[in-house]
């Protein structure tokens, strides 16, 4: 008997609600957007939906554009596997924004952010965002003035 293909949808994307790893629940969408403003703690990445994959694991990558550590040193990507719990399973992969080496502030976390999920060697999901600095006069736009 063939086996099924798992069936995969990006069910949001943009900015969320703050992530807490240790809840069962996901974040909030916020904003649908793959511009992102170069601010502390805000949370951005993308929820995918998997059907039809339980006991499959998933690799996933987050490669940002030279985040610096605590040392002035480049951070690797970020990457992990997760095992699918279910055969209709939703995964957060998200991100936030950091102030880890004080000495260069916000910028090393200015431009592209890829983020991807691959299943059986195969990219199912990916999404790049654009961390940019923030436009003031959006800010105050957006509140009326």
């Amino acid at each position: 008997m063939a086996k099924r293909s798992p069936i995969v949808e990006m069910s949001s994307y943009g900015i969320y609600t703050t992530w807490d790893s240790r809840s069962k629940d996901l974040p909030k969408i916020q904003d649908f957007t793959t511009q992102v403003p170069a601010d502390i703690d805000i949370e951005f990445g993308f929820i995918v939906n998997i059907k039809k994959a339980k006991g499959e694991t998933i690799r996933y990558c987050i490669e940002h554009p030279g985040v610096l550590s605590k040392k002035g040193q480049p951070l690797a990507p970020f990457e992990g596997e997760e095992h699918v719990g279910s055969n209709d399973w939703d995964f957060y992969l998200g991100d936030t924004i950091q102030l880890l080496c004080p000495t260069n502030g916000l910028d090393s976390n200015m431009g592209d952010w890829r983020m991807f999920i691959e299943l059986q060697g195969k990219v199912i999901a990916e999404k790049t965002f654009k961390v940019v600095a923030r436009d003031e006069g959006q800010f105050w736009k957006r509140r009326g003035f």
